[in-house]
């Protein structure tokens, strides 16, 4: 049940909200191997003089688009991590039209016994959703 939370500038079209969601979940879905129903996401909209981003960070020109994706899932190994990363980025590319250079991620990992919701099943052997496979 991975929890994502994006933070951008306010005034963003709904369609754009959704074409980052939809992004976002396709490469959650590709890389986690996550069931496709398990989609949580929340979008936090901020006045512009509430995110402040310097125009340029490490060497690269950032835009007005920035935006901040925080994943919350189990624990994964940094391999996977890292192609979830590129994955998302590309999607987020190709799907919604934000460069390389608008996004910033950050997972946080926790044991999967402290995630609930009705209707879960957690396989006590993985640790993982019992539909899930392939999750090491």
């Amino acid at each position: 049940m991975p929890l994502i939370n994006v933070y951008l500038r306010r005034g963003t079209a709904a369609g754009f909200r959704r074409d980052v969601s939809e992004a976002i979940h396709a490469a959650m879905v590709a890389v986690l191997k996550i069931p496709q129903d398990d989609q949580f996401h929340v979008f936090h909209e901020v006045a512009p003089e509430d995110l402040v981003v310097q125009p340029v960070v490490f060497g690269l020109p950032r835009g007005e688009r920035t935006m901040f994706i925080s994943l919350s899932f189990n624990q994964r190994p940094a391999e996977q991590k890292a192609e979830l990363f590129r994955t998302i980025v590309a999607n987020l590319q190709r799907t919604a039209g934000v460069p390389e250079e608008d996004v910033m991620l950050v997972a946080f990992e926790t044991a999967s016994e402290n995630w609930w919701a009705a209707g879960r099943v957690v396989d006590p052997a993985t640790g993982y959703d019992e539909r899930m496979t392939g999750t090491g």
